[in-house]
């Protein structure tokens, strides 16, 4: 399976409405619940008037369209980059997942996956 890096930085922030949120832009993850608005888009286009931001995330995203019938390849990632003390913020797409981790520990996750043998490209 092939993995590929991202080349940007990712921001996760929380938002009190989506007044400044440009969806013409890249990379826009978006979620709304009873309790919260939650964006993650790359740092350049963080809303000016987010409540909470996270900055520092790289990201990288599983290659293809994955089946819906396919089952754990979220789970055997996570597990790699636990077993390596490595938190995830996940991100699932009607197409693929995407992963992020914290900057510092990005070349550390993807030595990882490719020691488990997923290619990285």
């Amino acid at each position: 399976m092939e993995i590929k890096r991202l080349g940007f930085d990712f921001t996760v922030c929380k938002l009190k409405d989506y007044k400044d949120v440009d969806l013409s832009h890249d990379y826009y993850f978006l979620a709304q619940t009873d309790e919260e608005i939650s964006l993650v888009c790359k740092t350049e286009d963080t809303p000016k008037d987010a409540l909470v931001v996270d900055n520092g995330w790289k990201g990288f995203r599983i290659q293809g369209i994955l089946d819906f019938s396919l089952i754990g390849i979220l789970s055997k990632i996570s597990t790699i980059l636990a077993n390596e003390k490595i938190g995830i913020f996940a991100i699932s797409t009607y197409n693929t997942d995407y992963i992020l981790v914290k900057k510092e520990n990005f070349e550390r996750a993807l030595k990882a996956l490719k020691d488990s043998g997923y290619t990285i490209v």
